[in-house]
């Protein structure tokens, strides 16, 4: 599972979410290392348990012939507070990381493998996260 070695604050701030006012991601937005990848077509926030749970998807359908990267990485906190709990007595404590995904950030690239198995791959993998994603491929001109 991914998360951060060392944090300079235990707690972040949530910061407002006006549905209105998200744009699309302008970095990581273009494919880099593989021919096939997986986009974010909606805004949310990708646990670490998500991710490695996609992870292991695409670990498993492209078996030891293909390879694969992950473009995004869990370094933002998120708490919660104890359940049956009080309003108020401050914030709850760490439960993990999470990443904010906007529109158009490629999570995960593949490569290597033919691309029935990449589509299958990353469609799987699409359906662990908490986004609405599409499969976008490189146009090879030969």
């Amino acid at each position: 599972m991914l998360l951060p070695k060392k944090v300079k604050f235990r707690k972040w701030q949530t910061m407002r979410s006006n549905p209105k006012t998200i744009t699309s991601d302008t970095r990581g937005s273009k494919l880099a290392f593989g021919s096939f990848g997986l986009k974010s077509e909606t805004q949310a926030r990708v646990k670490s348990i998500q991710l490695e749970a996609a992870r292991k998807v695409i670990s498993r359908t492209l078996t030891k012939v293909g390879k694969y990267w992950i473009r995004i990485f869990p370094d933002r906190p998120y708490t919660s507070k104890a359940a049956e709990m009080g309003m108020g007595k401050g914030k709850g404590d760490p439960q993990g990381y999470c990443f904010d995904v906007l529109p158009g950030r490629i999570i995960f690239e593949v490569d290597g493998v033919e691309e029935k198995i990449a589509h299958e791959a990353l469609r799987k993998a699409g359906t662990k996260l908490p986004i609405k994603a599409r499969i976008i491929s490189r146009v090879h001109k030969q």
